[in-house]
Protein backbone atom coordinates (compact mmCIF):
# COMPACT_ATOMS: atom_id res chain seq x y z
CA UNK A 1 0.00 0.00 0.00
CA UNK A 2 1.38 3.58 -1.19
CA UNK A 3 2.06 5.68 2.32
CA UNK A 4 2.01 9.53 2.14
CA UNK A 5 2.76 12.43 4.03
CA UNK A 6 0.29 15.75 4.02
CA UNK A 7 1.66 19.18 4.79
CA UNK A 8 -0.09 22.40 6.07
CA UNK A 9 0.85 25.34 5.61
CA UNK A 10 -1.50 27.83 7.36
CA UNK A 11 0.12 31.39 6.03
CA UNK A 12 -1.43 34.59 6.65
CA UNK A 13 -2.78 35.07 2.99
CA UNK A 14 -4.33 31.48 2.97
CA UNK A 15 -3.98 28.01 3.60
CA UNK A 16 -2.32 25.15 1.56
CA UNK A 17 -2.17 21.33 1.47
CA UNK A 18 1.07 19.60 -0.03
CA UNK A 19 0.85 15.76 -1.02
CA UNK A 20 4.71 14.00 -0.36
CA UNK A 21 4.84 10.01 -1.61
CA UNK A 22 7.16 7.81 0.58
CA UNK A 23 10.22 9.02 -1.44
CA UNK A 24 9.82 12.37 -0.17
CA UNK A 25 8.81 13.88 -3.16
CA UNK A 26 6.02 16.59 -4.15
CA UNK A 27 3.44 15.12 -6.05
CA UNK A 28 0.22 18.00 -5.29
CA UNK A 29 -0.39 21.31 -3.71
CA UNK A 30 -4.16 22.87 -3.05
CA UNK A 31 -4.95 26.24 -1.62
CA UNK A 32 -7.87 28.35 -0.29
CA UNK A 33 -7.11 32.07 0.39
CA UNK A 34 -9.19 33.58 3.76
CA UNK A 35 -10.65 36.68 4.28
CA UNK A 36 -8.39 39.75 5.43
CA UNK A 37 -10.35 41.75 8.04
CA UNK A 38 -9.56 45.66 8.84
CA UNK A 39 -11.60 47.46 11.46
CA UNK A 40 -11.89 51.24 10.95
CA UNK A 41 -9.12 51.52 13.65
CA UNK A 42 -6.76 49.24 11.78
CA UNK A 43 -7.09 46.29 13.72
CA UNK A 44 -5.99 43.16 11.49
CA UNK A 45 -8.08 40.32 12.26
CA UNK A 46 -9.00 36.16 10.60
CA UNK A 47 -11.84 34.86 11.55
CA UNK A 48 -10.31 31.08 12.75
CA UNK A 49 -13.35 29.04 12.05
CA UNK A 50 -13.06 30.15 8.25
CA UNK A 51 -9.12 29.04 8.72
CA UNK A 52 -9.78 25.86 10.10
CA UNK A 53 -12.52 25.02 7.51
CA UNK A 54 -10.34 26.02 4.71
CA UNK A 55 -7.94 23.68 5.93
CA UNK A 56 -10.05 20.75 6.20
CA UNK A 57 -11.59 22.30 2.11
CA UNK A 58 -7.49 21.80 1.21
CA UNK A 59 -6.86 18.36 2.58
CA UNK A 60 -10.22 16.78 0.98
CA UNK A 61 -9.52 18.56 -2.26
CA UNK A 62 -5.92 16.89 -2.56
CA UNK A 63 -7.02 13.44 -1.39
CA UNK A 64 -10.22 14.01 -4.06
CA UNK A 65 -8.15 14.73 -7.01
CA UNK A 66 -5.57 12.28 -6.16
CA UNK A 67 -7.69 9.35 -5.64
CA UNK A 68 -5.91 8.66 -2.16
CA UNK A 69 -7.37 5.31 -0.67
CA UNK A 70 -7.98 4.46 2.82
CA UNK A 71 -4.96 3.90 4.68
CA UNK A 72 -2.55 5.58 2.81
CA UNK A 73 -2.14 8.69 4.84
CA UNK A 74 0.91 8.23 7.21
CA UNK A 75 0.78 11.85 8.78
CA UNK A 76 0.73 15.16 8.59
CA UNK A 77 2.80 17.82 9.62
CA UNK A 78 1.63 21.36 10.12
CA UNK A 79 3.46 24.78 9.75
CA UNK A 80 1.62 28.12 10.48
CA UNK A 81 1.82 31.92 10.60
CA UNK A 82 3.08 32.73 13.42
CA UNK A 83 2.56 35.32 16.65
CA UNK A 84 -1.49 35.64 15.52
CA UNK A 85 -3.13 34.84 18.57
CA UNK A 86 -6.53 32.78 19.01
CA UNK A 87 -8.96 32.73 21.85
CA UNK A 88 -11.72 29.92 22.46
CA UNK A 89 -13.94 28.29 24.65
CA UNK A 90 -12.30 25.23 25.74
CA UNK A 91 -15.93 23.26 26.07
CA UNK A 92 -17.53 24.14 22.60
CA UNK A 93 -14.06 25.03 20.88
CA UNK A 94 -16.23 28.07 19.60
CA UNK A 95 -13.29 31.20 19.08
CA UNK A 96 -14.16 33.91 21.52
CA UNK A 97 -13.30 36.64 18.70
CA UNK A 98 -11.29 36.93 15.39
CA UNK A 99 -8.21 36.46 15.67
CA UNK A 100 -5.38 39.25 15.93
CA UNK A 101 -2.93 38.91 13.32
CA UNK A 102 0.77 39.32 13.79
CA UNK A 103 0.52 42.49 11.99
CA UNK A 104 -2.03 43.86 14.40
CA UNK A 105 -0.48 46.80 17.04
CA UNK A 106 -3.67 47.13 18.71
CA UNK A 107 -1.78 46.12 21.95
CA UNK A 108 0.40 49.13 21.58
CA UNK A 109 -1.23 50.81 24.65
CA UNK A 110 -0.48 47.49 27.02
CA UNK A 111 3.41 47.19 26.14
CA UNK A 112 3.13 50.91 27.47
CA UNK A 113 2.01 50.35 30.65
CA UNK A 114 5.16 47.54 31.49
CA UNK A 115 7.73 49.11 33.37
CA UNK A 116 11.22 49.35 32.31
CA UNK A 117 12.39 46.34 35.14
CA UNK A 118 10.38 44.60 33.48
CA UNK A 119 10.60 45.27 29.75
CA UNK A 120 14.72 44.06 30.81
CA UNK A 121 13.49 40.61 32.38
CA UNK A 122 11.06 39.92 29.64
CA UNK A 123 14.18 40.67 26.98
CA UNK A 124 17.05 38.83 28.70
CA UNK A 125 13.98 35.54 29.55
CA UNK A 126 12.49 35.76 26.27
CA UNK A 127 15.35 36.76 23.84
CA UNK A 128 13.02 39.47 22.34
CA UNK A 129 12.03 43.13 23.09
CA UNK A 130 8.75 43.95 24.53
CA UNK A 131 6.73 44.69 21.56
CA UNK A 132 2.73 44.60 20.54
CA UNK A 133 3.72 42.11 17.40
CA UNK A 134 3.79 39.06 19.84
CA UNK A 135 0.84 37.29 21.32
CA UNK A 136 1.62 38.19 24.76
CA UNK A 137 0.55 41.81 24.60
CA UNK A 138 -2.21 40.42 22.47
CA UNK A 139 -3.22 38.12 24.86
CA UNK A 140 -3.76 40.92 27.31
CA UNK A 141 -5.66 42.92 25.07
CA UNK A 142 -8.32 40.35 24.42
CA UNK A 143 -8.48 39.86 28.24
CA UNK A 144 -9.11 43.16 28.72
CA UNK A 145 -11.56 43.91 25.76
CA UNK A 146 -13.34 40.41 25.58
CA UNK A 147 -15.48 40.00 29.13
CA UNK A 148 -16.35 36.66 27.62
CA UNK A 149 -12.64 35.67 27.59
CA UNK A 150 -12.06 37.65 31.56
CA UNK A 151 -15.10 35.28 32.82
CA UNK A 152 -13.73 31.78 30.83
CA UNK A 153 -10.56 32.72 32.14
CA UNK A 154 -11.71 32.98 35.38
CA UNK A 155 -13.48 29.46 35.20
CA UNK A 156 -10.68 27.42 33.86
CA UNK A 157 -12.29 27.37 30.50
CA UNK A 158 -10.87 29.46 28.32
CA UNK A 159 -7.85 28.45 25.53
CA UNK A 160 -4.91 30.58 24.44
CA UNK A 161 -2.51 30.18 21.77
CA UNK A 162 -1.20 30.31 18.62
CA UNK A 163 -2.95 29.22 15.33
CA UNK A 164 -1.17 26.03 15.28
CA UNK A 165 -2.32 24.95 18.72
CA UNK A 166 -5.93 26.31 17.43
CA UNK A 167 -5.98 23.60 14.24
CA UNK A 168 -4.51 21.10 16.72
CA UNK A 169 -7.41 21.70 19.01
CA UNK A 170 -9.50 21.67 16.31
CA UNK A 171 -8.46 18.38 14.49
CA UNK A 172 -8.15 16.69 17.56
CA UNK A 173 -11.85 17.13 18.39
CA UNK A 174 -11.00 19.01 21.41
CA UNK A 175 -8.71 16.76 23.05
CA UNK A 176 -5.41 18.47 22.42
CA UNK A 177 -3.88 21.32 23.27
CA UNK A 178 -0.30 22.05 22.51
CA UNK A 179 2.14 23.50 20.79
CA UNK A 180 5.54 23.40 19.51
CA UNK A 181 8.67 24.90 20.81
CA UNK A 182 9.03 26.95 18.00
CA UNK A 183 6.00 28.58 17.97
CA UNK A 184 6.01 29.51 21.65
CA UNK A 185 9.66 30.67 21.97
CA UNK A 186 7.64 33.76 19.44
CA UNK A 187 4.91 34.31 22.22
CA UNK A 188 6.92 36.19 24.50
CA UNK A 189 6.42 34.25 27.22
CA UNK A 190 8.38 31.29 27.33
CA UNK A 191 11.75 31.34 28.88
CA UNK A 192 14.20 30.14 26.66
CA UNK A 193 16.32 28.90 29.76
CA UNK A 194 13.96 27.12 31.63
CA UNK A 195 11.69 26.14 28.19
CA UNK A 196 8.63 26.57 30.18
CA UNK A 197 5.84 29.07 30.57
CA UNK A 198 7.11 31.90 32.65
CA UNK A 199 4.99 32.78 35.62
CA UNK A 200 6.15 36.43 35.94
CA UNK A 201 6.00 37.00 32.85
CA UNK A 202 2.56 35.83 32.59
CA UNK A 203 2.05 37.93 35.79
CA UNK A 204 3.29 41.13 34.24
CA UNK A 205 0.48 40.32 31.41
CA UNK A 206 -2.49 39.13 33.31
CA UNK A 207 -2.71 35.57 31.73
CA UNK A 208 -3.53 32.56 33.34
CA UNK A 209 -1.07 30.02 32.59
CA UNK A 210 -3.50 27.14 32.40
CA UNK A 211 -4.99 28.96 29.77
CA UNK A 212 -1.83 28.53 27.62
CA UNK A 213 -0.81 24.84 25.12
CA UNK A 214 1.35 22.24 26.52
CA UNK A 215 4.93 22.94 25.16
CA UNK A 216 6.12 19.62 22.88
CA UNK A 217 9.19 19.07 20.79
CA UNK A 218 8.36 20.26 17.20
CA UNK A 219 8.25 16.12 15.78
CA UNK A 220 5.86 15.21 19.03
CA UNK A 221 3.43 13.47 18.61
CA UNK A 222 0.71 15.82 18.97
CA UNK A 223 -2.79 13.19 18.67
CA UNK A 224 -4.75 11.68 15.90
CA UNK A 225 -7.21 13.33 13.37
CA UNK A 226 -9.63 12.34 11.23
CA UNK A 227 -10.11 16.35 10.27
CA UNK A 228 -13.77 16.16 10.55
CA UNK A 229 -14.32 12.88 8.86
CA UNK A 230 -12.63 13.31 5.73
CA UNK A 231 -10.06 11.02 6.24
CA UNK A 232 -11.45 7.06 6.45
CA UNK A 233 -9.35 6.39 9.71
CA UNK A 234 -7.35 8.39 12.35
CA UNK A 235 -3.54 9.58 11.90
CA UNK A 236 -1.30 11.35 14.10
CA UNK A 237 -0.10 14.79 13.42
CA UNK A 238 3.63 14.47 14.39
CA UNK A 239 4.91 18.00 13.52
CA UNK A 240 3.93 21.14 13.93
CA UNK A 241 6.46 24.48 13.51
CA UNK A 242 5.86 28.38 12.57
CA UNK A 243 6.73 29.05 9.29
CA UNK A 244 9.53 30.78 9.41
CA UNK A 245 11.39 27.72 11.52
CA UNK A 246 9.68 25.63 8.79
CA UNK A 247 11.94 27.19 6.26
CA UNK A 248 15.04 26.78 7.91
CA UNK A 249 14.33 23.08 8.94
CA UNK A 250 13.14 22.37 5.27
CA UNK A 251 16.23 24.29 3.50
CA UNK A 252 18.16 21.98 5.41
CA UNK A 253 20.12 24.93 7.78
CA UNK A 254 19.77 22.11 11.09
CA UNK A 255 23.52 22.43 11.73
CA UNK A 256 24.94 25.65 13.80
CA UNK A 257 26.03 28.56 11.77
CA UNK A 258 23.65 27.92 8.80
CA UNK A 259 21.37 31.28 7.78
CA UNK A 260 18.48 31.06 5.42
CA UNK A 261 16.51 34.50 4.20
CA UNK A 262 12.27 34.20 3.33
CA UNK A 263 11.98 36.79 1.19
CA UNK A 264 7.91 37.86 1.23
CA UNK A 265 5.76 40.94 1.91
CA UNK A 266 8.64 41.36 4.44
CA UNK A 267 11.56 39.20 5.38
CA UNK A 268 12.75 36.78 7.93
CA UNK A 269 16.65 35.65 8.41
CA UNK A 270 17.63 33.07 10.23
CA UNK A 271 20.49 31.83 11.81
CA UNK A 272 20.42 28.47 13.52
CA UNK A 273 23.40 28.36 16.61
CA UNK A 274 22.83 25.27 17.57
CA UNK A 275 23.17 24.84 21.44
CA UNK A 276 24.14 28.21 22.35
CA UNK A 277 21.66 30.68 23.64
CA UNK A 278 22.54 34.09 22.38
CA UNK A 279 21.01 37.48 23.47
CA UNK A 280 21.84 39.65 20.59
CA UNK A 281 23.64 42.96 21.02
CA UNK A 282 23.02 44.16 17.71
CA UNK A 283 19.59 44.70 16.68
CA UNK A 284 18.28 41.04 16.07
CA UNK A 285 16.29 38.84 18.73
CA UNK A 286 16.98 35.11 19.94
CA UNK A 287 14.33 32.20 19.53
CA UNK A 288 13.88 28.47 19.34
CA UNK A 289 14.58 26.88 15.85
CA UNK A 290 12.95 23.78 16.91
CA UNK A 291 12.34 21.07 19.44
CA UNK A 292 13.72 17.52 17.76
CA UNK A 293 13.50 14.15 19.97
CA UNK A 294 14.25 15.86 23.19
CA UNK A 295 16.82 19.03 22.16
CA UNK A 296 16.61 21.87 21.28
CA UNK A 297 18.36 24.31 18.60
CA UNK A 298 18.02 27.76 19.25
CA UNK A 299 18.21 30.94 16.13
CA UNK A 300 19.36 34.53 15.99
CA UNK A 301 16.16 36.05 13.52
CA UNK A 302 15.57 39.33 11.97
CA UNK A 303 12.67 40.65 10.24
CA UNK A 304 12.75 42.94 7.75
CA UNK A 305 9.37 45.33 7.14
CA UNK A 306 10.22 46.00 3.21
CA UNK A 307 11.44 43.90 0.57
CA UNK A 308 8.88 42.05 -1.29
CA UNK A 309 6.06 44.96 -0.62
CA UNK A 310 8.65 47.20 -2.30
CA UNK A 311 7.80 45.36 -5.80
CA UNK A 312 4.16 46.25 -4.84
CA UNK A 313 5.12 50.06 -4.22
CA UNK A 314 6.22 50.04 -7.54
CA UNK A 315 3.82 48.77 -9.29
CA UNK A 316 0.78 49.79 -7.52
CA UNK A 317 1.68 53.66 -6.28
CA UNK A 318 4.15 54.42 -8.67
CA UNK A 319 3.12 52.76 -11.39
CA UNK A 320 6.48 52.27 -12.56
CA UNK A 321 6.40 48.89 -13.83
CA UNK A 322 3.53 46.47 -14.95
CA UNK A 323 4.47 43.36 -13.46
CA UNK A 324 7.53 41.95 -11.03
CA UNK A 325 8.94 40.37 -13.74
CA UNK A 326 9.93 43.88 -15.63
CA UNK A 327 12.22 44.58 -12.44
CA UNK A 328 15.18 42.65 -13.51
CA UNK A 329 15.25 43.49 -17.27
CA UNK A 330 14.57 47.45 -15.87
CA UNK A 331 17.63 47.12 -13.09
CA UNK A 332 20.25 45.39 -15.69
CA UNK A 333 19.92 48.29 -17.89
CA UNK A 334 20.32 51.09 -15.44
CA UNK A 335 23.20 53.26 -15.49
CA UNK A 336 25.91 51.31 -13.54
CA UNK A 337 27.57 54.67 -12.62
CA UNK A 338 24.16 56.23 -10.85
CA UNK A 339 24.20 56.52 -7.10
CA UNK A 340 20.36 56.66 -6.00
CA UNK A 341 20.02 54.53 -2.90
CA UNK A 342 16.29 53.93 -1.60
CA UNK A 343 15.83 52.94 2.43
CA UNK A 344 12.31 51.65 2.53
CA UNK A 345 11.23 53.18 6.06
CA UNK A 346 7.89 53.86 5.00
CA UNK A 347 6.71 52.02 8.36
CA UNK A 348 9.88 52.72 10.70
CA UNK A 349 12.74 50.70 10.14
CA UNK A 350 13.11 47.49 11.03
CA UNK A 351 16.14 45.09 12.32
CA UNK A 352 18.75 45.74 13.10
CA UNK A 353 17.75 49.82 13.67
CA UNK A 354 14.62 49.97 15.52
CA UNK A 355 13.32 53.26 14.40
CA UNK A 356 10.03 53.02 14.11
CA UNK A 357 9.46 56.99 13.53
CA UNK A 358 11.74 56.65 10.41
CA UNK A 359 10.46 57.84 6.98
CA UNK A 360 11.19 56.28 3.81
CA UNK A 361 13.91 58.36 1.30
CA UNK A 362 15.19 58.51 -1.95
CA UNK A 363 18.92 60.39 -2.28
CA UNK A 364 21.68 60.66 -4.77
CA UNK A 365 19.72 61.07 -7.52
CA UNK A 366 21.08 63.42 -9.96
CA UNK A 367 19.31 64.69 -13.54
CA UNK A 368 20.02 61.62 -15.28
CA UNK A 369 18.31 59.62 -12.51
CA UNK A 370 15.12 57.61 -14.07
CA UNK A 371 13.00 54.88 -13.63
CA UNK A 372 15.57 52.37 -14.62
CA UNK A 373 17.68 53.85 -11.73
CA UNK A 374 14.18 53.89 -9.25
CA UNK A 375 13.26 50.27 -9.86
CA UNK A 376 17.36 49.21 -9.57
CA UNK A 377 17.66 51.16 -6.14
CA UNK A 378 13.89 49.34 -5.06
CA UNK A 379 16.05 45.83 -5.64
CA UNK A 380 19.37 46.83 -4.22
CA UNK A 381 18.28 47.81 -0.86
CA UNK A 382 16.76 44.72 -0.44
CA UNK A 383 20.19 42.93 -0.59
CA UNK A 384 21.26 45.68 1.76
CA UNK A 385 19.02 45.37 4.43
CA UNK A 386 19.80 41.42 4.48
CA UNK A 387 23.21 42.57 4.31
CA UNK A 388 22.53 44.68 7.77
CA UNK A 389 21.24 41.50 9.48
CA UNK A 390 23.72 39.38 8.45
CA UNK A 391 26.64 40.95 10.02
CA UNK A 392 24.75 41.11 13.34
CA UNK A 393 24.13 37.65 12.94
CA UNK A 394 27.75 37.25 12.41
CA UNK A 395 28.62 39.78 15.00
CA UNK A 396 26.76 38.06 17.62
CA UNK A 397 27.37 34.48 17.11
CA UNK A 398 31.21 34.92 16.64
CA UNK A 399 30.24 32.77 12.76
CA UNK A 400 31.06 33.63 9.84
CA UNK A 401 28.67 32.21 6.57
CA UNK A 402 29.77 30.67 4.06
CA UNK A 403 25.91 30.43 2.16
CA UNK A 404 22.58 31.90 2.37
CA UNK A 405 20.17 29.73 1.67
CA UNK A 406 16.66 31.82 0.42
CA UNK A 407 13.23 31.54 -0.43
CA UNK A 408 10.32 32.90 -1.52
CA UNK A 409 8.74 35.04 -4.47
CA UNK A 410 11.94 37.53 -5.13
CA UNK A 411 14.37 34.90 -5.54
CA UNK A 412 13.30 34.12 -9.09
CA UNK A 413 14.73 37.74 -9.60
CA UNK A 414 17.99 36.72 -11.18
CA UNK A 415 19.57 40.73 -11.02
CA UNK A 416 18.44 40.75 -6.93
CA UNK A 417 19.91 36.82 -6.25
CA UNK A 418 22.87 37.79 -7.57
CA UNK A 419 23.47 41.39 -6.49
CA UNK A 420 22.72 39.99 -2.58
CA UNK A 421 25.64 37.25 -3.70
CA UNK A 422 27.74 40.09 -4.06
CA UNK A 423 26.92 42.46 -1.17
CA UNK A 424 26.59 39.46 1.65
CA UNK A 425 30.08 38.15 -0.19
CA UNK A 426 28.59 34.38 0.28
CA UNK A 427 27.09 31.67 -2.23
CA UNK A 428 23.28 32.31 -2.53
CA UNK A 429 21.50 29.40 -2.82
CA UNK A 430 17.80 29.11 -4.55
CA UNK A 431 15.85 25.77 -4.46
CA UNK A 432 13.85 25.11 -7.22
CA UNK A 433 10.98 23.97 -4.89
CA UNK A 434 8.86 26.93 -3.38
CA UNK A 435 6.71 26.19 -0.56
CA UNK A 436 9.90 25.74 2.54
CA UNK A 437 7.65 26.30 5.22
CA UNK A 438 5.27 23.25 4.15
CA UNK A 439 8.25 21.28 2.87
CA UNK A 440 9.81 21.74 6.49
CA UNK A 441 6.98 20.59 8.51
CA UNK A 442 6.30 17.54 6.00
CA UNK A 443 9.97 16.31 5.82
CA UNK A 444 10.08 16.81 9.84
CA UNK A 445 6.41 14.29 10.33
CA UNK A 446 7.57 12.44 7.71
CA UNK A 447 10.97 11.59 8.99
CA UNK A 448 9.84 10.81 12.21
CA UNK A 449 7.55 8.52 11.22
CA UNK A 450 9.79 6.81 9.20
CA UNK A 451 8.07 7.02 6.18
CA UNK A 452 11.30 8.53 4.10
CA UNK A 453 14.68 9.37 5.47
CA UNK A 454 16.55 12.55 5.77
CA UNK A 455 18.71 11.80 2.91
CA UNK A 456 16.00 10.60 0.91
CA UNK A 457 13.89 14.37 1.93
CA UNK A 458 16.89 16.71 1.35
CA UNK A 459 18.31 14.66 -1.67
CA UNK A 460 15.23 15.85 -3.36
CA UNK A 461 16.06 19.52 -3.46
CA UNK A 462 17.78 20.79 -6.20
CA UNK A 463 19.20 24.70 -6.18
CA UNK A 464 20.42 27.59 -8.25
CA UNK A 465 23.35 28.99 -6.82
CA UNK A 466 25.11 32.52 -7.30
CA UNK A 467 28.62 33.63 -6.40
CA UNK A 468 29.91 36.94 -5.38
CA UNK A 469 31.44 38.78 -8.76
CA UNK A 470 31.98 41.75 -7.00
CA UNK A 471 35.64 43.13 -6.31
CA UNK A 472 35.66 43.92 -2.91
CA UNK A 473 36.74 47.49 -3.49
CA UNK A 474 33.40 47.77 -5.35
CA UNK A 475 31.21 45.93 -2.36
CA UNK A 476 32.62 48.26 -0.01
CA UNK A 477 31.96 51.62 -1.76
CA UNK A 478 28.71 50.74 -2.33
CA UNK A 479 27.92 49.59 0.95
CA UNK A 480 29.57 52.49 2.37
CA UNK A 481 26.80 54.92 0.33
CA UNK A 482 24.14 52.44 1.73
CA UNK A 483 25.32 53.20 4.87
CA UNK A 484 25.07 57.10 4.89
CA UNK A 485 21.49 57.03 3.19
CA UNK A 486 20.37 54.84 6.38
CA UNK A 487 22.42 57.63 8.70
CA UNK A 488 20.36 60.47 6.55
CA UNK A 489 16.92 58.85 7.61
CA UNK A 490 17.91 58.00 11.11
CA UNK A 491 19.04 61.58 11.57
CA UNK A 492 15.83 62.75 10.07
CA UNK A 493 13.82 60.97 12.74
CA UNK A 494 15.62 62.51 15.11
CA UNK A 495 15.55 65.89 14.08
CA UNK A 496 11.13 65.31 13.58
CA UNK A 497 10.79 63.88 16.96
CA UNK A 498 12.57 66.56 18.16
CA UNK A 499 10.06 69.16 16.65
CA UNK A 500 12.59 71.09 13.91
CA UNK A 501 10.71 69.26 11.53
CA UNK A 502 13.71 67.71 9.03
CA UNK A 503 17.51 68.40 8.12
CA UNK A 504 17.05 71.80 7.39
CA UNK A 505 14.62 72.67 10.45
CA UNK A 506 12.68 74.35 8.10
Amino acid sequence: MAQYIIGIDQSTQGTKALLFDAKARLLAREDLPHAQKVSPEGYISHDPEEIYQNTVKVVEKLIRNRGIKEGEIAGIGISNQRETTVCWNRSTGKPVCDAVVWQCARAEGICRTVEEEEKDYIRQQTGIPLSPYFPAAKMAWILENHPEARALADQGQLCMGTVDSWLLFCMTDGKVHKTDYSNASRTQLLNLNTLAWDERICTIFGIPMNCLPEVADSNAFFGETDLGGILTGKVPVHAMLGDSHGALYGQGCHTRGRAKATYGTGSSLMMNTGSDLILSEHGIVTSLAWGIDGKVSYCLEGNLNYTGALISWLKEDLGLIRSAGETQELALAANPEDTTYLVPAFSGLGAPYWKSDARAMLCGMNRRTGRQEIVRAALDCIAYQIKDVLNAMEQDSGLKLEALWVDGGPTRNRYLMQFQSDMAGVRIRVPHAEELSGIGAAYLAGITLGIFTEKQAFGNLRYREYVPEMSPGEREKKYKGWKDAVARVLLNGNFMESGNGGLNGK
